[in-house]
């Protein structure tokens, strides 16, 4: 948890809420989706997504686009600001990792090795 902490800290927009980084990640990871869609995989009310997509949007962050079969909704789209954003926010997080990384030793690098795999499985559990 402290090392999630640290590397949420290593990002280019302290602006933004670290809900607001998790929607524009997932919409990096996911593309284009509704904001309906967003709170399911946020996990969080649609209300409240509303509420952050509209903030990413004045932000320039995202824009609205009509749905394609459903004229009710709109999908929501990141833009190359986003990206960029998120792309050097990245960059600074490996800096960050791989420095500390460097302080490892033989032993402490294979025990991280060995323990990659399990990490992976329980992120995607």
């Amino acid at each position: 948890m402290r090392l999630s902490r640290r590397l949420k800290h290593q990002r280019v927009d302290e602006s933004l809420s670290p809900a607001e980084m998790s929607v524009l990640g997932t919409l990096a990871r996911c593309g284009s989706a509704t904001p309906g869609e967003l709170a399911r995989k946020e996990h969080v009310q649609p209300p409240s997504m509303t509420r952050i997509v509209a903030l990413l949007e004045t932000k320039g962050l995202v824009r609205l686009e009509p749905h394609p079969e459903d004229r009710r909704q709109k999908v929501v789209t990141q833009t190359e600001q986003a990206e960029a954003m998120l792309e050097e926010s990245r960059r600074r997080r490996n800096a960050w990792l791989a420095e500390l990384a460097g302080r490892l030793d033989d032993d402490e690098w294979a025990t991280l090795r060995a323990a990659a795999p399990v990490l992976e499985k329980l992120a995607h559990l």
